[in-house]
């Protein structure tokens, strides 16, 4: 990797959802050291939360691996338009679609969208995530609730019921868990209890689709550096984000080759698996 990993952060924050230009150090998503070799070669993708983040180097790694790519945001243009210029440059397609996936309304259309783009549908990754710090019960708004559960698990949902009957032998769900499906941040409340039950909708969805040959399995973070973390915690917190057994939090590139793996016909008996990548913290 080309770009330093600091140990910490300096105290920052920003408005939610955040964006990449207000960073400070700026996250390494593999623009300049990812080195693809084929693997997707032909495959079309959805990725969720694409704009930046996890999403973002998924997104880079998936192109140049082979793959033309839909990229679904909220309204993090820039971010989204950098994105796709890195996944043209790899020589592929990249689809931009903006708006908020914890509108059922709006998440049915990202699937159509894909198809009428690329006439097929091989892979689809469930990455888009809200999350936000709150120190008691009672400091949760009703609303903020329901907009964690509706974007983090409903528009999880959607997407899988409306890609499926698109998706033939061979194909992969990838679902973004968290070290906190387990591991649950008492401040992070609604946020670990969606990771949670990703976690377990995957494992429930893997045993449903054996027959069908698709494959669905769950990635669990431990922390990443992204807009995520200035953007929903306080500036104090965030100068201490990263607590690992690597001394560090991960950079965004440091995921992608796990979903790259998932997604690739080489992992064609991993399915209701559910891979760490932490730094070194366990998970049960």
């Amino acid at each position: 990797m080309s770009s330093p990993r600091p140990e910490s952060q300096p105290p920052q924050e920003q408005t939610p959802p955040g964006v990449l230009g207000e960073m400070e150090p700026r996250p390494d998503h593999g623009e300049e050291s990812y080195q693809g070799s084929g693997r997707l070669a032909g495959k079309a993708a959805i990725i969720t939360g694409g704009d930046s983040g996890i999403g973002r180097a998924v997104a880079i790694a998936f192109a140049r691996e082979g793959a033309d790519v839909l990229i679904s945001y909220l309204d993090e243009h820039e971010d989204a338009r950098d994105t796709a210029k890195y996944v043209e440059d790899a020589g592929r397609r990249c689809v931009l679609v903006a708006g908020d996936l914890a509108d059922r309304a709006h998440a049915k259309t990202v699937v159509p969208t894909a198809m009428e783009e690329f006439g097929r549908l091989d892979v689809l990754v469930n990455n888009a995530a809200f999350q936000m710090t709150h120190e008691t019960i009672e400091e949760i708004p009703d609303e903020e609730w329901d907009h964690t559960l509706a974007l983090n698990l409903s528009a999880m949902f959607t997407l899988c019921k409306d890609a499926l009957p698109h998706m033939k032998p061979g194909a992969s769900i990838i679902n973004s868990s968290s070290v906190n499906s387990d591991q649950p941040r008492p401040t992070l409340m609604p946020y670990a209890m969606t990771k949670a039950a990703i976690a377990n909708f995957t494992a429930s969805l893997a045993q449903m689709l054996g027959e069908r040959g698709i494959r669905a399995n769950s990635v669990a973070p431990g922390p990443v550096w992204t807009p995520l973390i200035p953007s929903t915690m306080p500036a104090e917190h965030v100068e201490k984000f990263g607590g690992t057994p690597l001394g560090r939090a991960a950079q965004p590139a440091e995921l992608a080759p796990v979903y790259v793996m998932l997604a690739s016909d080489e992992a064609s008996y991993v399915s209701g698996a559910r891979i760490a990548v932490t730094g070194g913290k366990p998970i049960l």
